[in-house]
């Protein structure tokens, strides 16, 4: 019967392959073999991996000897035997009860597969009968179920369920939907006895072949005993027990069968504690796991690749050693019937599916054998009789997959394909849809619970994957949308709230989304279907384009009859069309995942879907009216209003229960919670879940919102986010150190929002109706939580204060709770990054409430009317000030920033400086006194802060910003301390030369730190105060030479310091460009000191040589008088243009329009210049011409000169108007300097 040579030519590689790579086939390890079956000149791609297997490793099979009476029953007969597995327990060679939910099975033990990687799941008797239907005439009934891209196929035995829902009720829709389709009466067709009794005869022959028991003598090996000894040590080493998993070698050892699998995903509810073991799945349907057909009793599974088809398929079938090959399949034929094609393509199949090369074919005649023949089976498809394309087969799977993935597009469905018995017409009908049409009330699809978990523990176990790869995401959410439509929540609580935390778990709250987010999610957003349908209608287009014969995929074309059906193939004959169905089982996403880039809606999204979960899990503990409702609108007393002491202790009594609620470790609850939970119940777990889930999206919609400056409704959100994490300790008996962290951070943004109320009181308004705002889900959210906890233990925290003091006490305690979280017991082990930024938050904090205190005390001193000494608050206030600096100063030493540790000693160095303001003397007629001790104390203290900044800072590089604020503000105070001390000397308690020692050596160093060099805003205000330090030590200089009398060296130091200064101070002055006054009045007490100077001189020569050195400095002037000249003409010119009436109004006569120029110290000057500059004149003239000597023409020309000036200056105007009489000056001034006349008009112009 064997096919000829010439047909199995193609083959002869494929039988070396298999001898040397098919292993040991078919035992507990997972083996793998790639086969290539040949059939003419065509190639059928096959390979099959045996996933688990729980029958022994294969032994060879007993040889009956002729004319064996297979009719006598052996005498091991009916005995459980794992060689034959199910085969044998029973006359029918399988179980007698129908199976509906066999996938099922299948697809629990191996979750890893189902949803991505195969195909089809399936009995391979129910693959078989598919594979048959052109064939065939007998009926086909299957349920198909979607899980993503994979499809359940289970046989669904119309007339034995409908025996079942006379009892149960559960299909009676479909019995009645049934009777309308075929029209008729439906009857149980009873089974000949020719079947049961090739069934008895099968059975006794399967138990005859067993080797050992006596029966019958084995067939002789080509094996030598050693060889077959280390082959049975082999297999030994590998085969496994039943139900439990392989060696660690083999491929996929993930799945180990048990009798019970547990509801929950390790995902899910593993985070807070294990999943304990009386929560098992059966426990969740309402008839047995064996009843339901639930369990995977398969001798064994194995992952099959028929071309590009990859099936996960169930086979019972026994396998025996003997022959060529270390496995064969048994077959017993009737020698008087020959193969028909549809016994071929069983054989055939069976053998591909578990990967068995070989086939031995026993022949009997009324139950006595015969002989015996053995098959390859690549063979089989050229058997006599039973002739069959093979590559026709691989057409025949690919068109009723594509048919299958093309109309079985909705998750969560039960679709029945059937075909009637002799009919060409196969049909797909939606029972789902079906079912919700049928009018009963008592309408329950038997197959929703079951697939409702697959695609919960699909789901859940993508979420593993998803943490590494976020392209599941929209799958995920797809599988437990679906899963959650398919539950009754009151039945089935636990796995609506699970599913629901797995929703809200697939937004990512802690790390922003990918830029491409949008495209590296679209993995199947929509809830119900994995196929477009605008595409799939195209697609049929295309079909019926291309086809008539395709009308069944019209639905225009459909008939009458066909109405109910979602799909038809009009005819059996159309599957072995190659590609018929081809192009529409595509998975085409409907639409992306919805990330969205905003935080606020992915946080929303989080809330529904933790809302729900809320409500699952309340809906299974008691009913809402059995429980104390709190009303979350109802106002909770503030504690800030009253400022007393007894206020303050009342917030601090507040903050110690926020750190006593924040607790390290609880003592484990025994006792039912608050609503009536018991402790490490699944509804315990589920909620903490929950609560730690909304407090998180809360946080984070807290600090979305704090960003986006809304800090009234940061500080709403906060408030829930803490109001949450109150539920959970409420719930919870430990915390867990991750969670302290978290309620950490909470406590810190808390402080943040406070601190920003406090800075921005202005809009405090706004602020209150952002807070006050809720939407109804926070309500119902709210709600929830205080079925837990009164939700008030943060109230203090977070409460909305109107005084910005209260918000600076509450943000520094948030900050101080935080860093006592972190610094407790329970985080001693544990390395938070955490801690330095809390560190440098307190120390920001405690600095904000020491400058708010010392304004507070700065705004005291210019309040008063009259001084007085300094009051008890003011002294209060600088003692909580400095006490904040302290504590600021420790913090930021702690994380050793020196920037800030440097800016809050430049602070306290402020606030000493304004003690000694505080400390200013007043005489009895209020006028300013003397230079007090205290104030001298607090300048020196200030200067003590400003040095220690600077040391902090060690250079410049550090911090430049910084370093400039503090060189500037200690510059300031020497400069302060040494002007009041020459301003209002102390000479009651101490001598004039001390004093001027003093003065010089704070100017000094001012000045040293009068950064002239580096180009910066501040530039111009250094050469300023050092022209004025200049100018100051040469007046002061120029005092004590005056008064000096006696001490001619002392008087010649004296003399040349001030010309020093004054030199120095003119220069600066004069780099300026904009402090035209201070110029001119430097310049004038210059000229005053050279006359000083020249009194004291009694020869004529002397007299001239000082008076010239005088009128050198007086010419000078005239940069000064052209700065002013020019300064009133803009001033001019401004005035005479056009100007709205308001701010015309507004121009002040006195300084000018925009200029900084003081026109009365003008006047002034100009007042002490005329004089001075009328004798400097006059004494020149009067000296030249007494002079005994004769004068060159020089001095003769000079003299004109002198004279000629002075004459103009006399016959001057004194009533013309300023900007002429500076222009006078000016000309005058340049009359006496001929050789810089050009440089001059340049400079004038």
């Amino acid at each position: 019967m064997s096919a000829s040579a010439g047909d199995r030519e193609p083959g002869t590689l494929l039988d070396n392959a298999m001898e040397d790579t098919i292993g040991p086939t078919c035992t507990g390890e997972n083996s793998k073999h790639d086969a290539a079956v040949c059939s003419g000149n065509t190639e059928i791609k096959s390979r099959a991996v045996v996933k688990y297997s729980a029958a022994p490793p294969p032994t060879s099979y007993a040889l009956l000897q002729e004319k064996t009476d297979l009719k006598l029953p052996p005498a091991n007969w009916l005995r459980e035997n794992p060689q034959l597995g199910s085969a044998g327990t029973t006359v029918l060679g399988s179980s007698s009860k129908s199976k509906p939910f066999s996938s099922f099975g299948m697809a629990y033990d191996f979750i890893d597969c189902i949803g991505d990687d195969v195909d089809v799941v399936s009995d391979s008797e129910n693959i078989k009968k598919l594979l048959k239907i052109p064939y065939s005439k007998s009926h086909v009934s299957m349920a198909v179920h979607r899980v993503g891209r994979t499809l359940l196929l289970d046989e669904l035995d119309i007339q034995e369920l409908f025996m079942r829902s006379s009892q149960t009720g559960d299909w009676t829709w479909l019995k009645e939907f049934y009777q309308r389709l075929i029209d008729q009466k439906w009857q149980r067709k009873k089974k000949s006895k020719e079947h049961w009794y090739q069934k008895a005869i099968l059975s006794k022959f399967l138990y005859y072949s067993i080797n050992g028991d006596g029966a019958a003598e084995p067939v002789s090996d080509n094996l030598n005993e050693g060889e077959e000894e280390n082959r049975a040590a082999e297999f030994s080493s590998s085969w496994p027990t039943a139900f439990t998993s392989t060696s660690s070698d083999t491929e996929e050892s993930d799945a180990p069968k048990q009798e019970s699998v547990p509801m929950e995903s390790k995902f899910a509810l593993g985070q807070v504690t294990s999943v304990p073991k009386e929560q098992n799945l059966p426990m969740l349907f309402n008839e047995g796991e064996n009843s339901q057909g639930l369990r995977n009793d398969f001798v064994r599974n194995i992952m099959w690749t028929f071309e590009d088809i990859h099936m996960l398929v169930g086979s019972n079938m026994p396998i025996f050693g003997g022959g060529r090959y270390p496995a064969v399949s048994l077959r017993l034929r009737d020698n008087n019937k020959p193969i028909n094609i549809l016994t071929g393509i069983d054989y055939w199949l069976d053998n591909l599916m578990c990967n068995v090369p070989e086939l031995v074919m026993c022949f009997h005649v009324n139950g006595i054998v015969q002989k015996y023949e053995m098959i390859k089976t690549e063979d089989i498809p050229h058997l006599e009789n039973s002739t069959f394309s093979t590559r026709v087969v691989k057409d025949i799977a690919q068109n009723i997959l594509s048919f299958l993935k093309s109309n079985c597009t909705k998750e969560g469905h039960t679709y029945w394909l059937f075909k009637a018995s002799g009919s060409d017409i196969v049909k797909l009908y939606d029972l789902t849809t079906l079912c919700e049409e049928a009018e009963e009330e008592k309408c329950q699809n038997p197959f929703t619970l079951p697939v409702a978990v697959l695609l919960y523990k699909v789901a859940s176990n993508l979420m593993l994957k998803a943490r590494q790869n976020q392209k599941h995401y929209g799958t995920i959410r797809t599988l437990l949308l679906n899963c959650v439509k398919l539950l009754d929540q009151e039945r089935h609580p636990q796995i609506i709230a699970s599913a629901h935390y797995m929703l809200s778990e697939l937004f990512q709250l802690d790390e922003p989304p990918q830029e491409d987010g949008g495209e590296s999610l679209r993995a199947g957003g929509s809830e119900d279907s994995y196929s477009d349908e605008d595409g799939e209608e195209e697609g049929e287009a295309e079909l019926t384009e291309d086809s008539d014969e395709n009308s069944s995929y019209s639905s225009c074309s459909r008939s009458q009859d066909d109405s109910k059906a979602v799909a038809v193939i009009r005819s059996v004959g159309e599957l072995s069309v190659p590609e018929k169905y081809k192009s529409t089982h595509q998975i085409r996403p409907s639409g992306p995942f919805p990330v969205s880039q905003n935080k606020e809606e992915r946080c929303r999204h989080v809330l529904s879907y933790v809302l729900k979960g809320i409500k699952a899990v309340d809906g299974s503990i008691k009913k809402e009216s059995d429980l104390p409702a709190a009303d979350p609108n109802t106002p909770i007393p503030l504690k800030y209003e009253d400022r007393s002491a007894a206020g303050a202790c009342a917030a601090e009594t507040g903050i110690s229960l926020l750190l006593e609620r924040a607790g390290p470790l609880q003592a484990d609850q025994k006792h039912p919670t608050r609503s009536g939970m018991i402790p490490g119940s699944w509804q315990h777990r589920m909620k903490l879940q929950l609560f730690l889930k909304a407090s998180k999206a809360y946080y984070v919609l807290s600090d979305a919102a704090t960003n986006l400056l809304k800090y009234g409704r940061a500080l709403r959100y906060i408030k829930l986010s803490l109001q949450s994490y109150d539920a959970y300790c409420s719930v919870s008996g430990t915390l867990h150190p991750q969670v302290l962290q978290f309620h950490s951070q909470c406590l810190s943004l808390c402080g943040d929002i406070q601190l920003m109320l406090a800075q921005n009181a202005n809009n405090r308004a706004a602020y209150q109706e952002e807070y006050s705002y809720q939407t109804k889900e926070d309500q119902d959210i709210l709600h929830s939580l205080h079925r837990e906890s009164s939700c008030q233990a943060f109230n203090m925290a977070t409460d909305l204060a109107m005084d910005p003091e209260y918000q600076l006490f509450v943000s520094s305690k948030c900050y101080e709770a935080a860093y006592e979280l972190l610094v407790s017991e329970a985080l001693t082990d544990h390395d938070s990054d955490q801690l330095a930024p809390v560190l440098k938050r307190l120390g920001n904090i405690r600095n904000e409430m020491g400058v708010f205190y010392m304004n507070q005390a700065a705004a005291m001193q210019t309040e008063k009317e009259v001084k007085k000494s300094v009051s008890v608050v003011e002294q209060e206030m600088w003692k909580k000030s400095f006490a904040f600096f302290e504590k600021g100063m420790k913090d930021f030493e702690a994380i050793r920033d020196r920037t800030n540790t440097a800016l809050l000693l430049c602070n306290t160095g402020r606030l000493m400086r304004i003690c000694a303001q505080a400390h200013c003397a007043v005489s009895a007629d209020q006028s300013r006194g003397e230079f007090s001790p205290e104030e001298a104390l607090y300048y020196n203290k200030a200067i003590d802060y400003y040095l220690r900044a600077i040391k902090a800072l060690t250079s410049r590089d550090s911090h430049p910003a910084v370093w400039d604020s503090v060189n500037w503000e200690l510059s300031t105070t020497y400069f302060t301390l040494a002007t009041l001390l020459q301003d209002y000397a102390p000479l009651s308690r101490k001598a004039q030369e001390q004093i001027e020692r003093e003065v010089t050596e704070a100017m000094m160093k001012s000045l040293r730190y009068c950064d002239l060099q580096t180009e910066s805003a501040r530039q111009p205000l250094y050469q300023y105060r050092a022209a004025t330090i200049h100018h100051r030590l040469a007046s002061m200089y120029h005092s004590c030479f005056r008064n000096q009398v006696g001490d001619e060296h002392l008087r010649k130091q004296h003399r040349s310091q001030a010309e020093l200064h004054y030199s120095k101070a003119v220069c600066l002055f004069l780099s300026l460009k904009d402090a035209p006054c201070e110029l001119l009045r430097t310049l004038l007490e210059r000229v005053a000191f050279a006359e000083f100077t020249m009194a004291g001189q009694s020869s004529s020569a002397a007299k001239l040589k000082s008076l010239t050195g005088a009128m050198e400095i007086m010419t000078e002037t005239r940069f000064a008088f052209q700065m002013i000249h020019k300064e009133l003409l803009e001033e001019q010119l401004e005035l005479s243009e056009p100007q709205p009436a308001e701010s015309a109004d507004s121009i002040d006569v006195t300084s000018g329009p925009s200029s900084g120029l003081n026109l009365q110290e003008v006047m002034k000057l100009i007042g002490v210049f005329e004089p001075s500059f009328s004798f400097l004149l006059l004494q020149l003239i009067k000296l030249m011409t007494t002079m005994k000597r004769k004068p060159s023409n020089k001095d003769e020309e000079l003299l004109k000169t002198f004279k000629n000036v002075y004459s103009k200056l006399l016959r001057a105007e004194k009533t013309a108007p300023l900007l002429s009489r500076v222009s006078l000056y000016i000309e005058l001034l340049q009359q006496l300097t001929p050789q810089t006349e050009s440089d001059d008009r340049g400079a004038h112009s």
